[in-house]
């Protein structure tokens, strides 16, 4: 099921370009285009679901199995120190999206990231070269 508004169930279905890290039959995991750090990767389901509270909990477990996953190529490909994962769930928590999405963060050493962080359009370059690194 998708929402013909959502810029997420756009993505998924690839009406929306997007650089794509892994996907599964229930999840696709794709480069934020406004990264908080090197390798800021979004996991979203398949199915649209407004937030936290709309997702069924198959989806739900599939996204967080899939963040696993990627935090563990941000941390063995990228050399993240740590990785944040972050879901926020209406726009008083800085949900810009509605369409449910985990943010899988790598953190390193002495990134300036501050939370809340604003988000800003990435180097296009630098979120290929992370994408390539995840993807490789």
């Amino acid at each position: 099921m998708a929402e013909p508004d959502c810029l997420f169930c756009k993505i998924v279905a690839g009406e929306v370009p997007a650089t794509r890290i892994r996907e599964d039959e229930r999840t696709v995991a794709f480069m934020d285009i406004n990264p908080a750090t090197r390798g800021h990767v979004l996991v979203v389901p398949r199915t649209h679901a407004r937030d936290l509270h709309e997702i069924g909990a198959e989806d739900l477990a599939a996204v967080a199995r899939a963040g696993q996953v990627v935090a563990a190529l941000g941390r063995d490909r990228l050399a993240a120190d740590g990785i944040t994962m972050i879901n926020s769930t209406g726009a008083a928590a800085w949900q810009t999206v509605f369409h449910f999405h985990l943010h899988v963060i790598p953190r390193y050493e002495h990134d300036p990231l501050r939370l809340p962080w604003v988000p800003g359009p990435g180097d296009p370059d630098a979120i290929a070269a992370a994408a390539g690194a995840l993807t490789g």
